[in-house]
């Protein structure tokens, strides 16, 4: 089939989007899913976090979804689920969300420390204060595995207040990180290169610990189950950051392995708390949302959490991707710099957000679902963008463009034409100057 007669084809089928509220048809098709990823062609674009924010509240409000798991460190995101779902009672829901996002320090800091994340931080608040049985409450918490230093601490406080004589064996054991705790990198080069000795059955013993203690006095108790996790992410980000010198694959696999262990750890606690399957929204890049095995990276040995989470929960679960053609991101140039506002190149003509920039209309929603088997003709494999923390528009072929078959990669697409860069907030949770959205405080 020639090019116009394939875009013909997606405009026919696709769902006209009059902006990034407008989910309906995507909440259709989602249909009874109880895992839901919703990905990003970047990480600092403003319509993405819209429309991610719009699904999820619409899935915790109508169908009763239980949490949003994010693509951020698991002690980071427990400042956000402590000010929106913990401490949901006080009446300033703006000052709650501020609070919440404060724990973000790490680069990139807008990420997560957004005008887009305070607004559904707010939402959260107010709907969690509505519910006055905790059990009804929507939690916020992290997949990710950076936080090595904090997480250690973490556990060490934890332990301090429930058990001294633990503390103390958990307080020796992360010793071994004493010199290099705060630069996992540097630990992760000397243990991988024979300078240190490596740190790896100080972390395992520690976890095997904190899963053989009996939890029967603090039954129900969630600082437990969060301690816990955080011993798995120490451990998990011990190995990553030797893994870090040894090949970009084993290191990539063993995050995204953290992540999908950390969602079924997450999926399981809620379960055994509320007595039913639990409802799990998470937001990561699609380049981790998205199933590998379509993928060029997947036939070079890397997996995805998308991938993961089909192998595990099956029909129970729904991949939506997003692409966008031009617009404005917010990014930075190299590792650890300072946020820009860059503006995004059109994209390649050989490139699926091409493809989706030829139909009409402009945005639209369009369903993967049984594409192949409902005889539309192929998308082919095409070059898919993703943009990450650091944008390089004059390297983009080398750095921000794969192969893909969008249609095996996903069970359904969110094209946005045009896009802006989200609006990061100034150290004192107030959104940096910019566009003239209304921000609804609800107070």
């Amino acid at each position: 089939m020639d090019e116009q007669a394939l875009v013909g084809s997606i405009a026919a089928r696709a769902v006209p989007l009059s902006g990034a509220l407008d989910v309906d048809a995507v909440l259709k098709d989602i249909g009874d899913a109880r895992i839901v990823l919703l990905g990003e062609a970047t990480h600092g674009t403003h319509e993405f976090y819209r429309c991610r924010a719009e699904i999820s509240k619409r899935l915790i409000a109508e169908r009763e979804f239980d949490a949003i798991a994010i693509e951020g460190d698991w002690p980071d995101a427990l400042q956000i689920d402590r000010e929106v779902r913990q401490h949901a009672d006080h009446d300033d829901s703006l000052l709650a969300a501020r609070q919440a996002l404060t724990a973000f320090h790490r680069f990139p800091q807008w990420m997560w420390r957004n005008r887009e994340m305070l607004e559904l931080c707010a939402w959260l608040h107010r709907h969690n204060r509505e519910r006055k049985n905790p059990q009804q409450r929507a939690g916020v918490y992290g997949l990710d595995l950076y936080s090595l230093r904090r997480s250690m601490e973490a556990v060490v406080a934890y332990l301090s207040r429930v058990d001294p004589a633990a503390a103390r064996e958990a307080r020796a054991r992360y010793g071994c990180f004493d010199q290099v705790a705060d630069d996992p990198q540097r630990y992760g080069y000397r243990a991988s290169f024979g300078m240190n000795e490596d740190c790896e059955d100080e972390v395992v013993q520690q976890l095997l610990a904190m899963r053989a203690r009996d939890h029967s006095d603090v039954q129900g108790d969630e600082e437990a189950f969060f301690a816990e996790r955080n011993a798995a992410v120490a451990q998990n980000a011990e190995a990553y950051y030797r893994a870090m010198f040894h090949g970009r694959n084993h290191s990539w696999n063993l995050r995204d392995t953290h992540m999908a262990e950390t969602l079924q750890a997450l999926a399981e606690h809620i379960e055994k708390r509320k007595g039913r399957p639990a409802g799990l929204i998470v937001w990561a890049h699609n380049s981790h949302v998205g199933d590998a095995r379509a993928t060029e990276m997947g036939e070079e040995g890397q997996l995805t959490l998308g991938q993961l989470v089909r192998e595990r929960f099956s029909a129970k679960c729904y991949l939506l991707g997003f692409t966008t053609h031009a617009g404005t991101v917010c990014a930075a140039s190299d590792w650890g710099g300072r946020f820009e506002h860059k503006a995004v190149r059109q994209s390649r003509r050989d490139s699926f957000e091409n493809l989706f920039h030829r139909c009409a209309p402009e945005d639209f929603f369009l369903s993967l679902r049984g594409w192949k088997q409902a005889g539309q003709p192929s998308l082919g494999r095409r070059l898919e963008r993703a943009i990450g923390v650091i944008y390089l528009p004059e390297h983009e072929r080398a750095s921000h463009y794969f192969h893909a078959d969008i249609t095996a990669q996903f069970d359904g697409v969110i094209h946005l034409d045009t896009t802006r860069a989200v609006t990061p907030l100034d150290p004192e949770g107030i959104p940096a100057p910019g566009p003239a959205d209304t921000f609804p405080t609800g107070e």
